[in-house]
């Protein structure tokens, strides 16, 4: 799994550490899935932009896996996300 950051679309400020897997890609999608490396509430279901390990970045639509919690205390659920458009490098 490869570290990254998701961001609510309205409050950029607001990043939540994730770790991902990319699990495929083309020009114009991608889909994955993630945890978030601490426990913090996050929707269950939305549109974010997701920083990647190697600073690409997109928006998403994430969703939450029913019955796909990883182990751990609290809990701490699996999310899928998909990709909305490229990925592209991050302009800072």
């Amino acid at each position: 799994m490869s570290l990254g950051k998701l961001y609510r679309i309205a409050e950029e400020q607001t990043a939540f550490s994730i770790d991902y897997r990319l699990l495929g890609e083309v020009p114009t999608r991608w889909w994955g899935d993630f945890i978030l490396t601490e426990y913090r509430h996050l929707a269950n279901e939305g549109r974010y932009y997701i920083e990647l390990e190697d600073g690409r970045r997109g928006m998403c639509a994430i969703h939450k896996e029913v019955g796909r919690a990883a182990t751990g205390t609290p809990t701490r659920y699996r999310y899928s996300f998909k990709g909305i458009g490229g990925l592209n490098k991050s302009k800072e």
